[in-house]
């Protein structure tokens, strides 16, 4: 593995609106469609071969990089772990789909591009059929708009409860009847909202995965469900009208096309960028306090010895000063801790900090066995905080209620500058990080030459 080039940036952080706006303006199938089948990223810019985001998702990285950890990110970080979630099910589903052998598959029909073009055409002018029926206040509201034109994407919030439409009869074979008890009528109620408020009816379940694909759309595309993917109400609908169609998985390609394009461009940048950093913000905001107080009682230093009547050489000293000062304050700017780097060490994420077992004290850093019994152990807190979110169906990405959070705010602040550090296993993180720091020496003795000269150039003042 060839070193980083000097001139390297880590990826710059994608905003979430700043990507809605950028990716709204590339239609499916010469923006973004085609970046995901290419498998580039246009906000890929300083993430190496070996951390893209087909890497990650085939299990090629190493921790602190693995597809885990990426949700973890997700879940704790980016509050967004719905898409990672559906991605994997997706993922999933389509080869299940494929190997599938049975009578029955052929009930499931291929939803085209073509059915799909024409259904979300019947959806924008029913929209807008809807609107211009409506009062006459709303329809001058959007006059004269792309609204009206039927250019924009419509979202039509109509008065009366888009539920009051009497819900279908549910088939006998309908997969709720494979429940018991009081959760028979519930679950039935609600999937059958879903197909209502989609203007369609809730179709047979003799097509294979009919139950499966019930509760992806109660899980994930349905308003205010648990999961819910952030789609817009005619996308929703556009999902729901195709797996009233079919179970096939092109019913979901648009939307897996979306997440997708989500995850690549927008999380996995992000993801990678979050990665580099090495300490906890505690830990970052010491180190930038200890370089700019460092660089601080340097100057003074200096200038002290410019006023004295000192020799000139001395005030040469202080450029050590200066080149340690700017170094760590650089470094720590970007998320980076030159004292853990120098280790190759990273700090222990809070939600796998309490997940691995505490009760044995953890072996000294220079002991040769000290990374592979720190990896094991936080290999297995990673599991832990990880079952859950890794479960296609589980409840709402909520973690407010998790035991490590209530702990680790009652940690006091010196324990979280120096928490329990870990072993980077990842080859490329540490390399993005060895060019961060080769960056930040050179910038250091490049401002300290400049310091030195101009420091050493001043007459001496003689005033003591």
């Amino acid at each position: 593995m060839g070193f980083l080039p000097l001139s390297y940036r880590r990826p710059g952080y994608v905003e979430k609106e700043q990507f809605q706006r950028s990716n709204s303006f590339l239609t499916e199938n010469e923006g973004s469609n085609a970046s995901l089948k290419s498998g580039s990223s246009k906000n890929s810019n300083g993430i190496p071969d070996a951390l893209t985001f087909d890497r990650v998702m085939s299990g090629g990285t190493c921790p602190p990089c693995t597809i885990r950890d990426f949700m973890n990110y997700l879940l704790y970080v980016e509050h967004a772990a719905e898409n990672l979630q559906f991605f994997l099910w997706y993922r999933d589903y389509v080869e299940r789909f494929n190997d599938a052998d049975t009578s029955d598959i052929n009930l499931s029909p291929e939803w085209t591009q073509a059915m799909e073009d024409e259904t979300a055409a019947k959806i924008q002018k029913d929209a807008i059929d809807k609107l211009r029926k409506g009062p006459k206040t709303t329809i001058t509201i959007f006059k004269g708009t792309d609204f009206e034109k039927g250019v924009a994407d419509v979202t039509v919030v109509e008065k009366r409860n888009p539920f009051s439409t009497p819900p279908p009869t549910p088939s006998v074979n309908d997969a709720s009847s494979f429940l018991s008890g009081p959760q028979v009528s519930g679950y039935r109620t609600h999937i059958q909202d879903a197909f209502s408020a989609a203007g369609t009816t809730q179709p047979f379940t003799i097509q294979p995965f009919r139950a499966e694909i019930n509760r992806i759309i109660t899980t994930y595309i349905m308003t205010d469900s648990p999961r819910q993917l952030n789609l817009s109400s005619r996308q929703q609908k556009l999902a729901v009208q195709a797996l009233a169609y079919t179970t096939h998985p092109s019913a979901l390609r648009s939307v897996a096309r979306a997440v997708e394009d989500t995850l690549r461009r927008q999380a996995h940048p992000n993801f990678t960028r979050w990665s580099v950093c090495n300490g906890n913000r505690p830990r970052v905001h010491f180190a930038r306090a200890l370089g700019a107080g460092i660089l601080g009682l340097s100057t003074a230093g200096a200038v002290v010895m410019v006023l004295s009547s000192a020799e000139r050489e001395w005030r040469a000293l202080f450029a050590l000063g200066w080149v340690l000062g700017i170094a760590t304050l650089g470094a720590a700017c970007r998320g980076l801790c030159v004292v853990l780097h120098g280790l190759h060490r990273r700090h222990v994420r809070p939600w796998e900090l309490f997940d691995a077992s505490t009760s044995v004290a953890p072996p000294p850093a220079s002991s040769p066995s000290s990374s592979s019994e720190e990896g094991s152990e936080l290999e297995e807190g990673r599991r832990k905080s990880a079952s859950t979110s890794l479960d296609s169906f589980g409840s709402s990405n909520s973690y407010e209620d998790e035991p490590w959070v209530v702990r680790y705010e009652r940690r006091n602040i010196v324990r979280k500058v120096f928490d329990r550090e870990v072993w980077i296993q990842e080859p490329a993180l540490r390399q993005i990080q060895d060019a961060i720091f080769v960056q930040s020496v050179l910038a250091g003795l490049l401002s300290a030459g400049v310091l030195t000269a101009v420091f050493v150039s001043v007459p001496a003042g003689g005033f003591f």
